[in-house]
């Protein structure tokens, strides 16, 4: 018989043993193929359990702070004119239906046109965390990119930083996927575009539209929009305002959005072919600092007014705040003009002259202590010390503080008061009672430096020097603060005393307001984004000096300005005025002033020199007294600020019951007759001894 047939036709034949009995090996290629197949799978594996625990476990973070702030604005008066801003970011957020559709439509034909569709994440991005977890690749290595979508991009913007590791990049993509499930598209485009950096200095649309071209981001039009989307790739090499071949960069790549938005379906063939062959208009590069020109001047005291209002740093630079002040900005223009013309003026040619003169400039509207102007130097990147708030020897602006202490003390401006000069052996100063008299009023009129010390040491009955406290009071109580060189001794009106320009404008201004205080400010209101009002001053006002004290200082100050020293001043046209001039210095001059008001307005002038403002003036070349370039230029100002106004006069004197000359001379001559009395001698003419003894500093 032969051999049966085999029914188990799924068996081959078996293999035949080698001589050693062994099975023999399999083929080298196959092995390497079935372990790494083996490998790659299993990596797969654990890589995708790992990347699922992260995903389930990460919590989205918090937002990177700076990319939450929000630009804050400072406005003049009119709330519409923009002095500049403090921010963080140039940013100014805006809601998603603010921003114009097509806008919307050319970020995403630009940066990632599955944006609608897509999960948040590109496969290639996962694929390169998933290696980056499982260890391929060592952290510190650099991930090869590319493919991010807007998702990914605005993560990367908002919560994480811009290292390119994996480590990162696996963040990235995890927080895109996690983000791309909770939150809608609009709210990611939103963020986006709020977020992003245009270039210039710009985030976000809204503050992008307004760098390139001054317009708000709901006016963009197409091809602006177009523009903006494309400059967002890379901000630093496709401003077209660079150079030809930035420009050529961005039109090639506004071309190619064009093209996308088109095949989305957002535009027709017809839009894409009206602006496809050239770039909208772009603003110029700015190259202006940002504080330059008396902007750093009026920022920094905004800045210095908020922060002693409560408002933190933080709510400063990045609270999207609306700053009002109460700078008006015609009369900022005729300060900055003014002064710039008189140093010119003043300097008389000498350009090193008109280098070393500081002239500065506060105005202060009366009804409301809000400052209208400051002039505090030509450019604060150049010298950001602003003369206008730095203290100087006063001169004898200071005497109206002397004059209110007196009335305060019962004086009147008829009482006459010693004006001969007493010296000791070393050639001080010392207090006269006796001698030529002259009024109150007169020694005011012609700023006489020796009836005012004389004044000033016999005030009140507790002995000499004992009303410098008085004065000081005075002085306080209207609003100058003590300072530098406020020895309380005779000396205090002869104007050593520093006071700044700003403070003694907020001071005379009391007078002004017949002691009525108000202090001075820059802030007129300060909102938040939404409008809300935050912080507004209380402008009521204090009465810190006695209504009929102040009238009459007044009332001597307009005697100043029509019959004495500051009669370059009245030149403003048919309006009251009331003013002091001031010229300190002992040999040299080291500062030269020019107080005054009118009923609505108090302006002071204050001229020095050198880098310090302590040097002499008189080096400039000039005769320097308050009475001429510092009254000039008070005048020349207030011509152009009172120009249109109501013309308000001024209250009389309580006191004074004759023009200065006359009550002079009556006071004078009773003097003399009591004194020719007491001594059985005939009265003699007391004009010419009053002349002699008298010391005028104007």
């Amino acid at each position: 018989m032969g051999k049966p047939l085999r029914t188990d036709l799924t068996k081959g034949p078996k293999p035949v043993p080698d001589k050693a009995g062994k099975k023999p090996p399999k083929k080298l290629w196959l092995r390497i193929l079935l372990w790494s197949t083996i490998t790659v799978v299993s990596l797969a594996l654990i890589g995708t359990g790992i990347v699922a625990y992260a995903y389930s476990t990460l919590k989205i973070p918090d937002p990177n702070s700076d990319f939450q702030t929000n630009t804050t604005f400072v406005y003049y008066a009119d709330g519409k004119q923009a002095i500049g801003s403090f921010q963080v970011q140039n940013r100014v957020t805006i809601s998603y239906d603010t921003m114009p559709q097509t806008v919307k439509d050319a970020i995403v034909a630009a940066e990632n046109r599955s944006f609608w569709t897509d999960p948040g994440i590109s496969v290639p991005g996962l694929m390169r965390a998933a290696a980056g977890l499982v260890g391929i690749s060592a952290a510190d290595q650099t991930a090869s990119g590319g493919g991010s979508t807007i998702t990914q991009q605005y993560i990367k913007i908002m919560y994480l930083n811009q290292e390119r590791t994996f480590s990162r990049k696996a963040t990235e993509v995890l927080l895109a996927a996690k983000m791309g499930g909770e939150l809608s598209k609009e709210k990611i485009l939103e963020g986006y575009l709020n977020t992003v950096y245009f270039g210039r200095g710009a985030y976000g649309i809204e503050a992008a539209a307004q760098t390139y071209f001054k317009v708000p981001a709901s006016k963009l039009s197409l091809a602006q929009s177009v523009a903006l989307a494309d400059i967002v790739n890379s901000p630093g090499n496709l401003d077209p305002a660079s150079g030809d071949k930035q420009a050529a960069d961005l039109l090639q790549r506004y071309q190619y959005t064009l093209n996308g938005m088109v095949e989305m379906g957002k535009i027709t063939a017809a839009d894409r072919a009206a602006i496809y062959d050239a770039l909208p208009a772009v603003q110029p590069v700015n190259d202006t600092a940002r504080l330059g020109g008396q902007t750093g001047y009026l920022l920094k005291l905004v800045e210095n007014e908020l922060l002693a209002k409560g408002f933190t740093e933080e709510e400063i630079a990045g609270g999207g705040l609306k700053v009002t002040t109460t700078f008006d900005a015609a009369a900022q223009q005729n300060a900055v003009d003014v002064a710039t013309k008189m140093t010119k003026v003043a300097a008389n040619g000498s350009k090193k002259a008109e280098k070393n003169l500081h002239p500065a400039i506060s105005s202060i509207d009366n009804a409301t202590g809000g400052v209208r102007a400051i002039y505090g130097g030509a450019d604060y990147v150049t010298n950001s010390r602003n003369w206008a708030t730095t203290p100087r020897a006063t001169g004898s602006t200071f005497k109206p503080y002397a004059l209110a202490a007196a009335l305060r003390n019962g004086w009147t401006l008829d009482r006459g008061v010693s004006a001969s000069k007493g010296t000791n052996s070393s050639g001080a100063r010392r207090a006269i009672k006796t001698g030529p008299q002259i009024s109150l009023l007169q020694a005011t009129t012609k700023s006489d430096n020796d009836a005012y010390f004389n004044l000033v040491s016999w005030l009140n009955s507790s002995g000499v020097d004992a009303g410098a406290a008085d004065v000081i009071k005075a002085a306080n109580d209207a609003g100058a603060p003590t300072g530098a060189a406020w020895d309380a001794d005779a000396y205090l009106p002869l104007g050593n005393a520093q006071v700044s320009p700003i403070n003694q404008a907020s001071a005379y201004s009391t007078f002004a307001n017949y002691g009525l205080h108000r202090d001075w400010h820059v802030i007129a209101q300060v909102a938040d984004s939404t409008g809300k009002v935050l912080y507004a001053p209380d402008t009521t006002g204090v009465q810190t000096i006695e209504h009929e004290v102040a009238q009459d200082v007044t009332y001597a100050l307009s005697h100043v300005v029509n019959d004495g020293t500051g009669r370059r001043a009245a030149n403003i046209g048919n309006y009251p005025v009331a003013g002091k001039t001031g010229t300190a210095g002992k040999g040299d001059v080291v500062a030269a002033w020019f107080v005054g008001y009118t009923a609505q307005i108090t302006t002071s002038v204050m001229f020095v020199s050198g880098e310090q403002g302590n040097s002499n003036l008189q080096a400039q070349g000039t005769s320097w007294v308050g009475g001429k370039y510092p009254a000039i230029t008070w005048a020349m100002y207030m011509k152009l600020e009172m120009a249109g106004k109501d013309r308000v006069s001024f209250e009389k004197s309580t006191t004074a019951t004759a023009s200065p000359s006359a009550s002079a001379s009556a006071s004078a001559s009773a003097s003399a007759s009591a004194r020719a009395s007491a001594s059985g001698s005939a009265s003699t003419s007391t004009s010419a001894s009053v002349s002699a003894t008298s010391t005028t500093t104007p």
